[in-house]
Order: structure tokens, then sequence, then C-alpha cells
């Protein structure tokens, strides 16, 4: 059986896995992302170290961004304008390329991640829809006809401007580019700087919650009536708060008011709205995912 490598490569980690899918890891490692020749060069070793046990046959990379996904450009597989200190026009897939000598596949964090759970989890089946993260930056892959969404670069879902009522909520948004857009108002980041501590430490009955379900809300609003999805999967680590998922299913259906009548909606929300089937590894697992779809041709 083939073997393939995946990373995920994070703003805030690095995760490497070596394996042929969920039920079969053979090998992973995770690392603070700290330069770019320091992170990769652990990424290279990692590899490098598990194909002299067995060779490799594709690596798949799923990257934050926002990136270069045109191969026919000269910064194909490049991270872009990220606000990340040090990691903006960074090449990510030319020295893992370059190194390890094998077939290597560049997408998106969310897109591999979309990838992931259309083949193992919360998609399993279907050929249209969300994958969205929350989390230190807020993404999305969107799959189409069974076909990741690539245009004139890719979605980016974190920066949909949303309603932002002055006077319910006066905090102006930490996002660097817009203040106030859906990832400056909802991302980890945000309800650091809003709330004075970090999302994960808010009780279940902080007033936080709501407003961050109203805010998803409004984004998946826009979603639904936009792309149609058949499923709206969430993810990332602000979602993690237990009660979170029935206030934005609640907040969802307010605002649709009954506009879109399909029973998936109306009846059956909560299969419609869910946390990713493969939990927080939906990340590395859809990296290894893009390794064996280049692999194959794909």
């Amino acid at each position: 059986m083939a073997l393939f490598g995946g990373f995920e490569a994070g703003g805030t980690k690095f995760i490497c896995i070596v394996g042929t899918g969920p039920m079969d890891i053979r090998a992973e490692v995770r690392f603070p992302t700290t330069t770019p020749k320091e992170t990769l060069g652990k990424v290279i070793q990692f590899f490098q170290e598990q194909s002299r046990e067995e060779k490799l046959t594709a690596v798949g990379i799923g990257s934050f961004g926002p990136v270069d996904l045109h191969q026919g450009s000269k910064t194909f597989g490049y991270i872009t304008t990220t606000p990340k200190p040090g990691w903006a026009h960074t090449d990510i897939l030319g020295p893992v390329q370059q190194a390890l000598g094998i077939p290597v596949a560049f997408e998106t964090d969310v897109n591999g991640s979309a990838v992931g759970e259309g083949i193992w989890g919360a998609a399993k089946g279907l050929d249209n829809f969300i994958y969205l993260t929350i989390g230190t930056g807020i993404g999305s892959g969107v799959v189409i006809n069974g076909s990741l969404t690539h245009g004139l670069v890719h979605p980016e879902s974190g920066h949909l401007r949303l309603p932002h009522d002055l006077s319910t909520d006066p905090f102006i948004g930490s996002c660097p580019y817009h203040g106030d857009c859906f990832e400056g108002l909802a991302s980890g980041p945000a309800m650091l700087k809003r709330w004075g501590q970090p999302a994960e430490t808010l009780p279940p009955d902080h007033p936080a919650w709501p407003l961050e379900a109203n805010y998803v809300a409004l984004a998946l609003n826009n979603m639904i009536c936009d792309v149609s999805p058949q499923r709206l999967i969430l993810g990332g680590g602000v979602l993690q708060q237990q009660g979170i998922f029935p206030l934005i299913r609640s907040r969802v259906l307010e605002l649709l008011n009954g506009y879109v009548q399909s029973p998936d909606i109306l009846d059956h929300i909560d299969a419609y709205i869910v946390p990713p089937g493969l939990g927080s590894r939906s990340g590395v697992l859809g990296a290894l995912a893009l390794a064996q779809r280049i692999a194959a041709g794909r």
C-alpha cells in the first residue's frame, strides 16, 4: 500500500503526519510556527527521516494564507500577504518539493480540511458543502459539484463584511486590513482583544457566546443564500465551547426567517450545521488526502 505524507501549516503550529488515512497514521510530529527557515527545515527533516523506513509516494500541504494557488504563477505555492510577521511572500511548496523529490500538493489549510471532510468526515457523500474554521483566523473551503472552488484567488470568507451594531458591540475589530470584518469581529484574537481573555477561558454563560453566535450566523446566512451548500461544517478552536452550536443554529433560523424552504434546514438543522467529523484533525488529514489526490493525477 502506498504511503503518503501531509502537513498542516498553521499560523501557530505545524502538524506533520505519515500514513494512509485516519485509521493508519504511522508517524506524527508537531512544533510551533517560528521562522520560515526553521519551521520548514523541521518539516523536511521529518519527512526525510520517515522516507528512510519506506519511501513516500507524495506529500500534501494545507497552508495558512493567503496563498498563491495559480500553477502558472511565479509565486505558486507561496504564502502572500499574510499579516503574520516574517511569513509574507514565503515559498512553502518549493523547498519541500526540492528536498523530497516527489509530487507535492499545495492548498489552503481550509481547502485541505474540506477535502478531508469530504472523503472521511462530515461531508462524505456530498458534492456541495462548506468547511468553515474559526480560530486564529477565519477561512472557508468551498466544494461545488465535487471540486474545490478556486477563482481569482481563493475564497476569503473571513473577510466578509457583516452588520455591526456599534451600540451593542462597540468593539472596533481586530483585522489589520478591514477592522470589523467577520475575522475582525469573531476570530480568536478578536475575542481575546474584546474580552481581555482567550475564548477557551470564557464560561458558557458569558455574553461573548450569544454575540459570537450572531456573527457566525450572519456569515452562514450569506453562505446559504449565495452558495446553497448541502452542509455547513464548522471547525476551529473558538467553536469548541459547549453550547455554541445550538446558539448558531437558532440564530440562522431566525435570520433566514423561513425563506429557504428546505427540510434540511427547517426540520434537520442539527444535521445541517455540524462540527467536523474528523474533529481537530481535519486539516492534517486533509493534507494527507491532498497527497493521495496528486498521486492519482487529480
